[in-house]
């Protein structure tokens, strides 16, 4: 009777914790590269309803005269913009007055965007 004291079959423990680490690095790096382009989206996307907002404004403006509007006039199912999504928990401003700089702050708690029309 012939016994083996060891096997060949099978993964070294020095072999699998090698790839546990190139999964590690890969993580680390992949990690952070979408963090960042998921911040520059959300980013974009609060810009582009600044844009919304501000161009309502400004048809507003024109049916009705005056230089400044509450947003409540803007945004509803009968007005210029039908729902005013948010992206990431931010705050948009209450008003709007022609030609003052639109600032939109808490966007993922951190960040403040602006929109100068």
């Amino acid at each position: 009777m012939k016994f083996c004291a060891t096997s060949t079959k099978g993964f070294t423990l020095v072999e699998i914790m090698i790839v546990v680490v190139i999964i590690g690095l890969l993580a680390a790096m992949a990690i952070p590269a979408f963090q960042k382009v998921r911040q520059a989206s959300q980013d974009k996307a609060v810009l582009n309803n600044a844009r919304q907002m501000s161009a309502a404004a400004d048809q507003y403006y024109l049916e009705f005269g005056g230089s400044s509007v509450d947003s409540s006039n803007l945004v509803g199912a009968t007005n210029y913009v039908k729902a005013l999504n948010t992206v990431a928990g931010e705050t948009y401003p209450a008003g709007y007055t022609q030609g003052i700089t639109i600032t939109i702050t808490g966007i993922a708690g951190l960040r403040t965007v602006t929109y100068a029309p």
